[in-house]
């Protein structure tokens, strides 16, 4: 058995019988045992998207996502998806070609230092120099990728290594499972449950009157949903999230507020600014979600709970810090509160709890609109009328991904994907791709814009037009640079440098020229109309949403508080029935509730 094989062996033993990539030089005796494999290759056009792809693979289905790549310029053009996937927690492992091992440091053709390139943004990266640890080294990337707190792992494959045949007593095993690569110093947190720390945060809880819970991406990674749920019950505490948390609590509920954040809710704003016990529970507390640290939870205890130690206290100060596995933790506490007096607890917090969802009932904002150009608003809940609660929704970066955020409603885990720390524009469509791959029986809507990513990765029309992979494309289509033209219009004084795209391309044309079915979407009713005869047709389609220009979406500018938002924040009123209606955007939840 040689090395190539021993990779493609390996990687279907680890479950991982799809991978996308993008032959080379390099990687030429891989791909040519990948020829009569049973693996599944998805060839994309661009190594950028082969990485984004494996990352929504990996959100998508809770699983390892794989991609692969020649050295020099296609390793490096993975780096932006690994980066992606590192901000972000993701599982996924890249396997890169690399030159022979003799000529490795010589500045040989295609050659770059890929491990060095790799170290800041992986959880590991590996480099065999013999063929025969190969089998131990896939399993070894597959473990830390998804161990502890997820993420990426490099493994670059000199070509020689790819064409040299393993020792026999490696080579003649029915599998690879029980080899492992030693790696010294990799010891993560996975359950954790600090009894200690776990009683003090419960005592804090229950003499606290008004309780949040900030519910961020680890909720989901770890599975943790329900446990959430009861507990917020359990405490009676409202719950707000963090863009990668969104999914991670069913937000049709009355306990949910919404996503917190510089473009987050206002009842999520406000009421986090007025709890006295913040509990935070898989977050990196960023600073798109907090805002000016300095004004941040200013009122709350604050307690912590994060797989990874490096988190806690990093950014926030914390009261109590928890180091654990978020479902882990979660029954921990809520056994331990359990114990305690909840009738009393729940006396605390039902006048706080009460009041902030009929805060929340005051300022629901506005989704309904019948002009034209089309409200982006009004575009997201026709999106959110033609899908179901299992449909999955990926977006790129930019304005349409904060209205996908804000305003789209996601109830289950792994439902809404998006890139968050790194805000990678070009991430939408191919991890739609991944998605979609991964979850072929779920509905899969890539929100993009015309600026914000697609036409960066656009060349993979064709891998949906060749892999038939019906994925529905909503391109939100105002001709700019939106989020970046909303910056200059408010802080910039209106000096629009750079952010108007013109009227090319046509992207009607653009998306028939690959063979896949378009349609440009002008008037009220034709997204939802569109998304639900793409549903039935069961192919590919590129929508060309031409949307509002000038439809900006409230923000907190940067360095300030996260109460301090920016912009009028309409309010739903006419068309439910509730009071209210105005802007009052400097408020808080007390003052608010006196206003209405």
């Amino acid at each position: 058995m040689k090395g190539g094989e021993a990779i493609i062996k390996a990687l279907i033993e680890q479950g991982a019988d799809t991978v996308f990539g993008y032959p080379g030089g390099q990687v030429l005796p891989l791909y040519d045992m990948i020829y009569n494999s049973d693996l599944n290759h998805v060839l994309v056009r661009h190594e950028q998207s082969a990485s984004h792809a494996a990352d929504g693979f990996a959100r998508a289905s809770g699983k390892v996502g794989v991609c692969i790549a020649t050295s020099g310029p296609g390793a490096t053009n993975l780096v932006t998806g690994i980066a992606t996937a590192y901000m972000d927690s993701s599982p996924v492992v890249a396997i890169t070609g690399q030159v022979p091992t003799h000529l490795i440091g010589n500045d040989a053709f295609q050659e770059v230092d890929m491990l060095g390139i790799a170290m800041p943004i992986t959880k590991h990266s590996f480099q065999p120099k013999n063929s025969t640890d190969i089998p131990a080294i896939i399993n070894s990337s597959f473990e830390i990728a998804k161990s502890g707190r997820p993420g990426p792992v490099v493994i670059d494959v000199p070509k020689n290594v790819q064409e040299q045949d393993l020792d026999e007593d490696i080579s003649n095993l029915d599998n690879f499972s029980k080899l492992s690569f030693n790696t010294p110093g990799y010891n993560p947190t996975i359950k954790g449950n600090p009894p200690r720390q776990v009683k003090k945060a419960s005592k804090i809880i229950a003499k606290s009157s008004k309780p949040i819970i900030l519910a961020g991406g680890g909720v989901i990674i770890s599975e943790a949903s329900k446990e959430l749920k009861e507990f917020s019950e359990l405490i009676q505490a409202p719950v707000t999230t963090t863009l990668l948390g969104k999914g991670s609590f069913p937000e049709d509920s009355d306990a949910y507020l919404g996503m917190l954040g510089m473009h987050g809710r206002k009842v999520a704003n406000l009421s986090l600014d007025e709890s006295d016990c913040l509990i935070a529970i898989g977050c990196r507390f960023s600073d798109r979600t907090t805002g000016n640290i300095a004004d941040f939870a200013r009122n709350s205890k604050v307690i912590h709970i994060d797989i990874d130690p490096a988190e806690i206290g990093k950014n926030v100060e914390v009261d109590v810090p928890i180091v654990g596995d978020a479902k882990n933790i979660l029954n921990s506490l809520i056994t331990n509160i359990k114990s305690l007096n909840l009738k009393k607890i729940n006396e605390n917090s039902t006048e706080w709890y009460n009041d902030t969802l009929m805060f929340k009932k005051s300022c629901i904002p506005r989704v309904t609109y019948n002009e034209t150009p089309l409200k982006p608003q009004q575009v997201i809940k026709e999106i959110s009328n033609a899908l179901d609660n299992d449909s999955i929704i990926t977006t790129d970066v930019g304005q349409h991904q904060m209205w996908a955020a804000h305003f789209f409603n996601t109830m289950k885990p792994r439902k809404f994907i998006s890139s968050g720390g790194l805000g990678t524009m070009g991430f939408g469509f191919p991890s739609a791709i991944g998605a979609k791959v991964a979850m072929p029986k779920n509905d899969v809507l890539a929100v993009t814009g015309d600026g914000g990513g697609f036409l960066m990765v656009c060349q993979d029309l064709a891998t949906v037009k060749d892999y038939d992979i019906p994925i529905i494309i909503c391109l939100f289509n105002n001709r700019k640079l939106g989020m970046v033209y909303q910056w200059q219009n408010l802080f910039y004084e209106n000096r629009l440098s750079h952010t108007d795209l013109g009227q090319t391309p046509d992207f009607l044309k653009l998306s028939e020229s690959f063979g896949v079915n378009a349609e440009r979407i002008t008037k009220v009713g034709e997204t939802e109309k569109a998304i639900k005869a793409a549903k039935k047709d069961g192919e590919a389609i590129l929508l060309d949403i031409v949307i509002d220009k000038d439809e900006e979406l409230p923000m907190v500018p940067p360095g300030c508080g996260i109460t301090d938002i920016l912009g009028e924040y309409k309010i739903e009123n006419d068309i439910t029935g509730i009071s209210g209606g105005h802007s009052d955007t400097n408020d808080t939840i007390a003052n608010k509730k006196d206003g209405d």
